[in-house]
């Protein structure tokens, strides 16, 4: 699709080489494309915040002027304070500030940190970890969160007690004090934290020129270069996905129009309103994993006489494999409000390539494709029908990114992998992060791989033979010049020297008893008790349903425990039912399953 920049905004295709690659021209980063839209079209909206705390969504609005205003004021205090590259952690809550925050900072030259205020229930140690792993010399909140914050901060013992900023506090004509600085697009932006799902939470260094190419590449393989492209989201600000939300309309002057993540959960109709509103005057684009539109169809369904026009909505779903379950029963619940059979675009993305890697064809339409379960686990993608005994459904991924490589590597050999194989999913490019905070041997082994063998006709056309891949620790799938990702390396449950993928256990123990909380299930493999003749036993840990808490789990015990036997040749050495809300979540709600094995071996989990 072609379209015309408004004099002096970015131009994609300046943005591109002679090949099509995605080249950055000298200077272009976040902070200057920023400024471009100030000076361009600096009064239109650049962000809008729905406000359901105080009322059902009070709306609050930033031009691209008034935007700037704030960065320059946030980063002149913040440059009395500290120093260039010294890290700024931002723990506030979800909101107009947050983003103020975070770009003042970079524009400042520090090194930006999103975090989260201390009121997110449950997540106490990650916050912990993260503070005292990047040691920011300045922490940002607002002045509600301030008293949390500080009671917070007085329970660490850090090397240097940071200084506490309230970024509501801090007036416009602070700005006046502001001195410029110097980006080079190879310095780093901002440290994104993991979320934790299958190892400690670490900071990935993630610099400007990784940040704009990974832009650009979501941009042109979604399809996004109409400018009138807005966005609609409530995922949360310190997720790599949530950061990319108020990312790329900075790209070329759009808006994003925001809400906090307990607004979505508390009403999830409260997203489908918002992305309504977008859709009658222009393309909109949201992004979530797939419990979010799961929970939407259940409880996000609009009221009888309501007027919801989705007919514009691009919807992103990613962060775990891809469920054709979430969006099939999403496109039901919502193809009566004009959701496009296109709308879904199923998309694998990784912090560590600071988020987006790939998604199918504009105009393709989302859909399963059935493996044989046996040969999957011995490492070979065959496609059988749905109905066939042992299928497994898998959602594609579709066509890597402009500019990226992406190989399916044998992770023993380091050998690259023909199309049909499962392997690590290995990666390299400019939007790959630079390391991991403070972690140089770390980074060495996950950032400095060598790729060894290459194939005649494989995926690798384009590679920097002298340039290191990324491994992922994600496991895939080349099919039909198509990508699937089949699981994370780390969740792999062997028993019995056979391998088996967490979630297909968990969505057999989904079908199994309508007692089961779907979405809400883990597996996962305990060490062998003396009277086990395995190294490893299968553990399966469930919540209950909404309207269970009085059912007899005993009949459901036993029917999980004869379809995960019937399905996959396993015998559960424990079945546990949960109430809900048990099972641990990351902090983008993906199931944490390193972390619920954890309490189960410490018998903290109670049923």
């Amino acid at each position: 699709m072609a379209f015309e920049a408004p004099e002096g905004l970015l131009r994609i295709e300046d943005c591109l080489d002679a090949h099509g690659d995605v080249v950055l021209p000298p200077g272009v980063h976040l902070i200057s494309l920023i400024e471009r839209n100030i000076a361009n079209v600096g009064d239109t909206v650049a962000y809008r915040y729905l406000d359901h705390g105080r009322s059902d969504g009070e709306t609050t609005e930033l031009t691209w002027t008034q935007l700037g205003v704030r960065l320059r004021a946030i980063g002149a205090q913040l440059q009395q304070i500290t120093a260039r590259g010294e890290r700024v952690a931002i723990l506030a809550p979800q909101g107009l500030e947050y983003i103020a925050g975070f770009f003042a900072a970079i524009k400042a030259g520090m090194i930006a940190v999103p975090l989260f205020a201390p009121e997110l229930q449950g997540h106490a140690e990650r916050l912990e970890t993260a503070l005292l792993d990047a040691r920011p010399a300045v922490i940002l909140t607002t002045t509600a969160a301030y008293a949390a914050v500080a009671e917070f901060l007085g329970t660490l013992q850090p090397e240097r007690r940071p200084h506490v900023v309230c970024i509501d506090e801090i007036p416009d004509a602070a700005g006046e004090t502001f001195q410029s600085v110097v980006i080079d697009a190879d310095d780093v932006s901002h440290l994104q934290y993991t979320s934790g799902s299958t190892r400690p939470p670490v900071g990935i260094e993630i610099t400007h020129r990784a940040v704009g190419t990974n832009l650009l590449q979501m941009i042109l393989s979604i399809d996004l270069l109409d400018r009138n492209t807005h966005g609609v989201s409530w995922l949360p600000l310190y997720h790599d996905m949530g950061l990319s939300m108020i990312g790329f309309p900075a790209v070329y002057g759009g808006h994003s129009t925001l809400m906090s993540p307990t607004a979505f959960i508390r009403r999830p109709q409260r997203w489908i309103r918002a992305l309504s509103d977008e859709s009658r005057n222009s393309r909109v684009i949201t992004a979530a994993p797939n419990f979010a539109y799961e929970w939407t169809a259940q409880r996000g369904l609009p009221a009888p006489g309501d007027d919801i026009d989705l007919s514009n909505v691009v919807l992103i779903i990613g962060s775990e494999p891809v469920s054709i379950g979430a969006i099939t029963t999403f496109n039901k619940a919502f193809a009566p409000y004009g959701l496009p059979a296109t709308a879904f675009k199923p998309s694998y993305g990784i912090a560590e390539a600071t988020l987006f890697v790939s998604t199918i064809a504009p105009q393709e339409q989302a859909a399963a494709t059935y493996f044989d379960r046996e040969q999957l686990a011995a490492g070979r993608a065959v496609r059988v029908a749905a109905d066939a005994v042992g299928a497994v459904a898998h959602v594609a991924c579709g066509q890597i990114a402009r500019s990226l490589q992406a190989a399916i590597v044998d992770p023993a050999t380091a050998a690259e992998l023909p199309d049909g194989s499962v392997g690590e999913i290995w990666l390299q490019g400019n939007n790959i992060g630079r390391g991991y905070w403070g972690l140089p041997e770390e980074s060495r082994q996950t950032f400095g791989a060598e790729l060894r063998t290459r194939l005649a006709s494989g995926h690798t056309d384009g590679a920097d033979p002298a340039r290191p891949w990324l491994r992922t620790g994600d496991l895939g799938v080349y099919l039909d010049g198509e990508l699937y990702v089949t699981g994370r390396m780390a969740d792999l449950i062997v028993i019995a020297a056979g391998q088996h993928y967490p979630q297909d256990i968990e969505a057999t123990v989904a079908d199994a008893s309508p007692i089961v909380r779907r979405g809400h299930v883990t597996a996962f493999a305990i060490p062998g008790t003396e009277n086990s003749s395995e190294d490893t036993e299968l553990v399966i840990i469930a919540e209950r349903a909404t309207g269970t808490g009085r059912s007899d789990p005993q009949p459901a015990v036993e029917a999980i425990r004869a379809a995960v036997s019937n399905r996959h040749g396993l015998s559960a050495a424990d079945v546990k039912f949960v109430p809900a809300g048990a099972i641990p979540r990351t902090t983008s709600g993906k199931l944490a399953r390193r972390a619920c094995r954890a309490q189960y071996l410490a018998g903290e989990l109670a049923g």
